[in-house]
């Protein structure tokens, strides 16, 4: 997060490719301190509206993010980030699926 938000240059990411984001599905994973960068995470969710994207509600949020890998890099409690993840992209999957068929179905 940045002061609460996302920053400037993903902003500008996002914007640029404009037209790509039209009925896709959007999934996201974000970290900090205790807020985990859900902050920015619901900000950008109005962003992607905006951009007729479809936001999945699961995401994969790392709060305390210093806390949760070891000095090498390893994740301290790899089961919590497992099911999250797994559980987010699932959703994805099936949004993903789901609107394939219908911009198929309906161009």
């Amino acid at each position: 997060e940045y002061n609460h938000g996302y920053p400037a240059s993903l902003k500008q990411a996002i914007d640029i490719p404009r037209s790509e984001w039209e009925r896709k599905p959007v999934a996201f994973v974000s970290y900090g301190g205790v807020a985990a960068g859900q902050r920015a995470v619901e900000q950008l969710r109005t962003v992607f509206a905006e951009l007729h994207a479809t936001t999945i509600r699961e995401t994969v949020a790392l709060a305390m993010v210093h806390r949760l890998f070891d000095a090498d890099g390893r994740p301290t409690a790899p089961d919590d980030c497992e099911a999250a993840a797994k559980t987010m992209l699932d959703d994805l999957a099936w949004w993903g699926l789901t609107l394939r068929a219908g911009r198929e179905a309906r161009p």
